[in-house]
């Protein structure tokens, strides 16, 4: 998804710019940059993240050890190398953003047919922070330049823009990724998930609105566009993306997924031995489900945590199967004969459960496995931040094309957890799994836990509806 960070203190901002980036990890593993200003000269610099943590790649770097200047942005990349330093029309920038740009090939092919030259072009793809760039650099102010951006792509952008005048804050137009503003001491800080400046002093002023600018600067903080009226966060980010002590709109990724536990357990009866909770971002679920029916949680699968990823943000295949088959290890006396019902934060290619997790399970001599998976069914690619992007990547798409031989146009039957051909497709995924039972909560169940109104959370790779 990446995760962004800009901050501007009084004195040197660096120490406070690495940790918050750092703690944006959890997003994305491919790339992390920071920029860094002293309010004439701008600086940056990028290290691929993809086999070495960020802090590893930048504490050990000489150029960034001799970087200085108060004002900086930090992202922790999932796809492009960023930040970038661009100059538009209205002075020189430094960029980062959180999003993906659906129509990015259409738009790259139209502004070189006007004669706009590409310098980013990673696997022949452009770089969507430049892309972005020539956009903006189409307005007539910088305001302008972003609103028309807006209007030309499919998808969700937020961005950071380092200037002479300080650092725009832009949240995306429909809000799907998150901007928090917080201030320790007159230092300003903005970023993506609140859990990133908790342990460095700052307390949270503002959660930005969705398409709100505003500008950070040394004396103030400035608005330049006020939020517009449609809220689409993601729901995935409570889900899976976020990290448990976040919150997103002042509600906390942890409680939504102690509650969802506990909602998961009110509607199931199965008769087991334990709960388990797949770590890291499942084990929050097994505790709420634990509370609610009496049963115990325990940790037969424990995560071997020092120098592996989250096996969902890595782009190949490959990798992430790696990262499953070798993070996980198995407490095989807590296992063996024992009825275990599973908490997982969602089933997206299904891949890792099915090839890895469970089959550690049943080797260990599990007598029944139940899945418990937090949301839905996932049916459609996600086409506003970077994640799936086919829909045979999809593990229900997939049950749906074994069972019919094709992909079916008519999903709506297999959304409705009380229709028939939404059991049959359950009793499919069961065999396919290898699993005892399989429930997945009901959305309208999900959605009640975040305590959020349900049109303010984007539920397209549910449903594949938008509510605008």
């Amino acid at each position: 998804m990446s995760g962004i960070v800009g901050i501007i203190t009084k004195k040197d901002c660096k120490e406070d710019l690495f940790y918050a980036t750092d703690y944006h990890s959890h997003l994305g593993t491919s790339y992390g940059g920071i920029a860094i200003s002293d309010g004439a000269v701008t600086n940056k610099k990028i290290h691929s993240i993809a086999r070495s943590q960020f802090k590893a790649r930048f504490i050990e770097d000489f150029d960034y050890l001799h970087m200085q200047g108060n004002r900086g942005i930090g992202v922790i990349s999932d796809r492009d190398t960023q930040p970038l330093i661009m100059r538009l029309r209205f002075g020189e920038y430094a960029m980062c953003g959180a999003g993906y740009i659906d129509n990015q090939d259409k738009l790259a092919s139209q502004l070189i047919d006007e004669g706009v030259v590409f310098s980013e072009m990673p696997n022949g793809k452009v770089n969507q922070i430049e892309l972005v760039a020539k956009l903006i650099n189409k307005g007539k102010t910088l305001k302008d330049g972003i609103d028309y951006m807006y209007t030309q792509i499919d998808g969700s952008m937020s961005l950071l823009l380092l200037g002479k005048e300080g650092i725009y804050a832009v949240r995306d137009k429909y809000g799907r990724t998150p901007l928090v503003l917080a201030q320790k001491n007159g230092d300003k800080i903005v970023v993506s998930e609140t859990c990133s400046y908790k342990n460095l002093g700052f307390e949270t002023k503002k959660y930005l609105g969705p398409g709100e600018i505003v500008l950070l600067h040394e004396k103030e903080i400035q608005q330049i566009k006020k939020p517009g009226n449609v809220l689409q966060l993601c729901a995935f980010l409570f889900v899976y993306a976020g990290f448990p002590a976040s919150e997103y709109e002042e509600k906390n990724v942890e409680e939504f997924r102690e509650l969802s536990g506990r909602i998961i357990a009110q509607k199931d009866s199965v008769k087991v031995d334990l709960v388990a909770g797949i770590a890291d971002s499942g084990t929050a679920y097994a505790h709420g489900y634990s509370h609610e029916s009496g049963i115990p949680v325990k940790i037969p699968l424990l995560k071997y945590t020092p120098g592996w990823a989250r096996s969902y943000v890595p782009p190949s295949q490959e990798t992430r199967d790696l990262i499953a088959l070798m993070k996980q290890i198995t407490a095989d006396v807590l296992i063996k004969g024992q009825r275990i019902l599973i908490t997982e934060d969602s089933i997206v290619r299904g891949t890792q459960l099915k090839n890895f997790l469970l089959v550690k399970l049943w080797n260990a001599g599990a007598k029944e496995l139940h899945v418990r998976p937090a949301c839905p069914a996932l049916m459609y690619p996600c086409k506003f931040l970077y994640s799936t992007r086919e829909l045979d990547e999809l593990f229900a798409r997939r049950i749906l094309k074994q069972m019919f031989g094709k992909h079916i146009h008519e999903i709506n039957p297999y959304l409705d957890p009380d229709s028939k051909d939404y059991n049959k497709m359950i009793q499919v995924m069961e065999k396919d799994l290898n699993v005892t039972t399989l429930r997945y909560q009901r959305l309208e169940d999900m959605l009640s836990a975040t305590g959020l109104p349900k049109e303010h959370l984007c539920t397209y790779c549910w449903t594949g509806k938008t509510i605008y």
